[in-house]
């Protein structure tokens, strides 16, 4: 788990088809030491190549720095051509808070950055969205309006002043927007056709903004306008979604670029619904689509559940089918083959060694177990096992999900299956943490223990390891008991031939139960507070008293259902 301050940096640079630049530029980012280079997108129509690394925030913002430099000796945004507007050679670089840090505090690393870039390169530097000085300057489009080319007219004007670095126009680098904002994430939707303009009227139809209100003709008519004389506006589908059309030469195909500034309001799967239903009223079709640079793993777990809810499928799977599903709908491998371990923000943080039990194969996990280590042990078997309970009730759902005559219930059996397949979830990272609890006793057992301070850190050390190898296999207990009484469901209400299925999985979760309450009697006699220790016992005898009686009713319910 994460513990240290996070922040994600995703600069944008106004190149995308040259590779050695860009390589150039992101061995800048990468010589920072602390700072892991997460996605290089880049696109040859747009020109424009979106960078993500992440780190922890002074070296975040040392990283960025030197990327900025690099861009500026590189790129000569005099011969830049793109579709994608654009001002600077770094165009934006936003920094965004990833873990345990406040937005405020990411304003203060963005405002560093602009101070350090403004006084050592000859650059015009904006802030915007959170870190912006002024309200006007929060929204990147009002910044960036008139794009590289309206910059030496702008530079000119008092209120156009930069935040940091000269008030002078930089013809080679142009000017760079520096902000600190929540997840953004860049997502175009394929179109079958070849027309911006068709493009363009589908982003109208679903970004925030919308479109100017006409009289008469839509399309034709004159603006209308409200009392003071300001153009109306009929507002889009989507909110918290900006959106333009235009036409990607490679791929002979328009697409509607959109920027998604708040997942919460319009998550990625709504707003390809969007579009997908707004060409569709228009005669087109939406084909696919494109994430540009990466997105976190709930945007792809909500889209898979989104679509399996709406072919009426139990959406209790896996959390790497929920992906599939929603890389299939989307058609986010139309243009270019997509690996969600590259895209999805998690995967690429995720340490190799985090879970090694859990990630290794059966085969490998026996003879673990069997080695002459003493971990993994029973501990880490009984939350396997349980786990195993869990998944035969989770398999149980899924079928009679499925199933001809039952599916009218489909929406219960997937509650249920979805329920299940969260205890599964939790009893399988307890598989490495019982032998992470018990290999910290042993750690602190090593300590010194020469003088008495010595003697006193190392008991301390013992005890607190001791505490939680007693909580992780209450809390094995505690997952197994829950999952009886889905298992009992399934039994009552599921596919009549999987009965047997659901009675072995109460099996299983009342043997893990009496395996993990041996470890919680063994650990709680090595502990000084006995009070504790009581609660621990007599929290685990309560445990494995309802678990017994829960098999028993499970066992009894299959015998009779077996009879008739």
């Amino acid at each position: 788990m994460i513990q240290e301050p996070l922040i994600e940096c995703v600069p944008n640079f106004s190149e995308g088809r040259d590779k050695a630049i860009i390589g150039q530029i992101t061995q800048a980012i990468e010589e920072v030491e602390g700072v892991q280079l997460l996605d290089v997108d880049m696109g040859w129509d747009t020109n424009r190549t979106v960078v993500t690394f992440v780190g922890a925030p002074a070296v975040v913002v040392e990283a960025a720095f030197h990327a900025i430099r690099k861009a500026a000796e590189l790129i000569d945004m005099r011969r830049h051509k793109g579709e994608h507007p654009r001002m600077g050679a770094t165009d934006v670089c936003p920094l965004i808070p990833i873990a345990n840090i406040a937005m405020g505090e990411v304003v203060e690393w963005a405002q560093r950055l602009g101070e350090m870039a403004g006084r050592e390169l000859d650059i015009p530097f904006y802030l915007y969205e959170q870190a912006a000085t002024r309200p006007e300057r929060r929204n990147l489009a009002h910044i960036r309006a008139g794009e590289y080319e309206a910059l030496p007219d702008k530079l000119r004007q008092p209120e156009w002043k930069p935040d940091y670095g000269p008030a002078r126009f930089n013809a080679r680098a142009g000017a760079t927007a520096i902000g600190a904002r929540d997840f953004l994430i860049a997502y175009n939707v394929n179109l079958n056709t070849t027309s911006v303009r068709r493009a363009n009227a589908v982003a109208f139809d679903v970004r925030e903004r919308g479109r100017v209100k006409r009289q008469g003709d839509p399309v034709s008519g004159p603006v209308a306008r409200d009392e003071k004389g300001r153009p109306q506006r009929l507002p889009g589908a989507c909110k918290g979604v900006k959106a333009i059309g235009w036409y990607l030469e490679g791929f002979g195909i328009a697409q509607v670029s959109m920027n998604l500034v708040d997942i919460k309001k319009t998550p990625l799967h709504l707003a390809f619904e969007a579009c997908r239903k707004s060409a569709a009223r228009r005669g087109m079709r939406a084909t696919g689509s494109e994430l540009v640079g990466m997105a976190p793993l709930r945007v792809f777990l909500e889209a898979g559940r989104y679509f399996l809810h709406q072919q009426q499928r139990s959406l209790g799977v896996s959390e790497a089918e929920l992906v599939k599903i929603a890389v299939k709908s989307l058609g986010l491998d139309e243009l270019a083959p997509f690996d969600p371990v590259q895209k999805i923000i998690e995967y690429r943080l995720q340490s190799p060694g985090q879970f090694p039990l859990l990630h290794s194969s059966l085969d490998d996990f026996a003879d673990q177990v069997a080695s002459d280590r003493v971990t993994p042990a029973a501990g880490s078997a009984a939350a396997y096992m349980a786990a195993l309970g869990a998944a035969l009730g989770t398999m149980v759902a899924n079928l009679s999900a499925h199933k001809r005559g039952l599916e009218k219930d489909w929406e219960m059996f997937s509650g249920w299956a979805e329920r299940s397949r969260r205890i599964q979830t939790d009893l399988l990272r307890l598989v490495d943490e019982d032998a992470r609890a018990f290999e910290a006793i042993l750690e602190a057992m090593r300590l010194p223990k020469g003088g008495d301070e010595e003697k006193a850190v190392r008991y301390a050390a013992v005890q607190r390891a001791t505490r939680h190898a007693t909580e992780v296999p209450v809390r094995i207990m505690e997952l197994a008991l829950q999952s009886f009484d889905i298992l009992r469901q399934m039994i009552e209400r599921g596919l009549p031939a999987t009965g047997t299925d659901a009675a072995s999985g109460a099996l299983f979760a009342r043997a893990a139960a009496r395996s993990a309450f041996l470890n919680v009697q063994v650990n709680a006699r090595a502990l000084e507070d006995q009070t504790y220790a009581a609660t621990a016992l007599g929290k685990g005898m309560e445990l494995l008293a309802l678990a017994e009686a829960k098999e028993k009713e499970i066992l009894e319910i299959l015998e009779e259902r077996m009879k008739n």
